[in-house]
């Protein structure tokens, strides 16, 4: 079942200008970068209440972001919402009619399991689903 609004994923150009612009211009905490190298990004986390922003870069200039970025100056990529039953998820939203970029779940930032809905099921927005490591 879907739980929350985990984090809203913003791409960037500049990921040491963007960081810098969320802790000293917005006054936002700064919980650190991670690599995640099966979606080819580079990865920084600022909680805002119970969600967060999570700002994505392209890793060694490859990748989805990368693709983004060609098109575009940076922006929102996409929502992420939370769940904890990513399988069960999943099997409801195909048996709607959702198309998924993924057949299943993969890990993502934090070990979450991760798989996203493809846009055009969407409104034209890419919707993450994700289960923290530690709820399955």
């Amino acid at each position: 079942m879907i739980t929350g609004l985990d984090h809203i994923a913003i791409a960037v150009p500049d990921l040491q200008k963007a960081i810098e612009r969320f802790m000293n211009d917005f006054g936002l905490e700064f919980k650190g970068t991670e690599d995640v190298d099966t979606a080819k990004t580079s990865t920084a986390f600022f909680p805002v209440g119970s969600t967060q922003i999570e700002l994505v870069h392209p890793l060694n200039g490859a990748g989805p972001i990368a693709k983004y970025l060609e098109k575009k100056p940076g922006g929102i990529h996409h929502l992420c919402f939370r769940s904890d039953d990513i399988e069960a998820d999943v099997a409801r939203l195909k048996a709607k009619g959702y198309q998924f970029l993924s057949e299943e779940p993969s890990l993502g930032a934090h070990n979450c399991r991760v798989i996203f809905i493809h846009p055009k099921s969407a409104d034209g927005v890419l919707i993450e689903i994700n289960q923290p490591s530690d709820e399955h």
